[in-house]
């Protein structure tokens, strides 16, 4: 049976929250450095993770659906 096709909307945030999960585990080291500084203040975490969603926009809405629906499929789980 196939899947129900999933709406932009639903593809965008899903698409999103890959982004986001896959960056944070890229840059790693390089957040943490962020966190540590001196100058980094709570309020800074909102602006970091919105910096980090404008890479998305970097991604057509058909490249975000194929993104996601290739993350859905078992195989491509790790």
């Amino acid at each position: 049976m196939a899947a129900p096709v999933k709406s932009d909307k639903e593809i965008a945030a899903e698409f999103t929250s890959y982004y986001l999960q896959r960056a944070t585990k890229e840059f790693a080291e390089d957040l943490d450095k962020v966190r540590a500084a001196d100058d980094f203040k709570n309020d800074a975490v909102q602006i970091l993770v919105s910096a980090l969603q404008q890479g998305t926009a970097l991604f057509s809405p058909e490249e975000q659906r194929r993104i996601v629906t290739a993350a859905d499929r078992p195989e491509s789980k790790s």
